[in-house]
């Protein structure tokens, strides 16, 4: 599988188009990579640790996660699991892009798999839908336009974390459900989508007394069942076909 064209300008301009593409999503998120590296500094972190963290672990939910936890003492058994929890999504995106990306090398693969994020996911995607085809230079170029804006927005909120006092008292968290719902809004349109997204709020909703702790869990195998078994035929063979291609 070819990843580069002979034809510089057409991956110079492929990858333009992936960077125009995701930086929207990139920009929503740079309040929630602030408090991640305010947050780093007032649980006592260094300045160098806190923007490693952005810089190896690269995961916005699970960094704030994690650094909550830490900040209450708890256990690395929990930091784990927490993680692992919250970061196992990306288990159902690395099963789609497996298939597209078997038979690159393993550098590619490697590169593609470390900025494999929910918007690196959306966007790619898209392009894939759009065209028929899926890219491996436009998803990796996705993906990193999504990691130094992230690890700059961390390196900013390092620097003012100190001058602004309670930050996390600005609302800036709420970055985490406006890119998710950003990332979603477009695909309301069609039904199985919609669907996902109503029967998994509806059985957070009616569960939550039930199983304070894993309602979320819960509300979303369920959702994605619903959207799965509601997908029409051409939905639900693209991702098998694409990898032939």
């Amino acid at each position: 599988m070819p990843v580069l064209s002979k034809n510089r300008a057409s991956d110079l301009r492929l990858c333009f188009e992936a960077i125009v593409a995701t930086l929207p999503l990139a920009i929503a998120v740079i309040p929630w990579g602030i408090l991640t590296g305010a947050l780093g500094l007032e649980i006592g972190l260094s300045a160098w640790q806190a923007q490693a963290m952005s810089l190896f672990v690269f995961a916005g939910a699970a960094q704030i996660s994690a650094l909550s936890l830490m900040a209450g003492g708890a256990s690395l058994q929990s930091l784990f699991g927490s993680t692992f929890v919250i970061s196992s999504r990306h288990l159902l995106y690395s099963i789609v892009f497996r298939q597209r990306v078997i038979e690159l090398p393993i550098a590619w693969r490697a590169a593609i798999g470390f900025v494999l994020t929910d918007e690196m996911f959306a966007v790619s995607e898209a392009k894939t839908r759009q065209t028929g085809h899926f890219s491996a230079l436009y998803a990796l170029c996705s993906g990193w336009t999504f990691y130094v804006i992230w690890n700059l927005a961390t390196w900013a909120g390092i620097v003012i974390g100190d001058s602004i006092q309670d930050l996390e008292s600005l609302g800036l968290d709420f970055a985490i459900a406006a890119t998710f719902i950003a990332m979603t809004f477009n695909e309301l349109r069609r039904f199985p989508v919609a669907a996902t997204i109503v029967a998994s709020g509806l059985v957070a909703v009616l569960i939550k007394p039930l199983f304070p702790d894993g309602y979320i869990i819960i509300a979303a195998v369920i959702g994605m069942c619903v959207g799965f078994f509601l997908s029409d035929d051409d939905d639900k063979s693209f991702n098998a076909s694409e990898g032939t291609k």
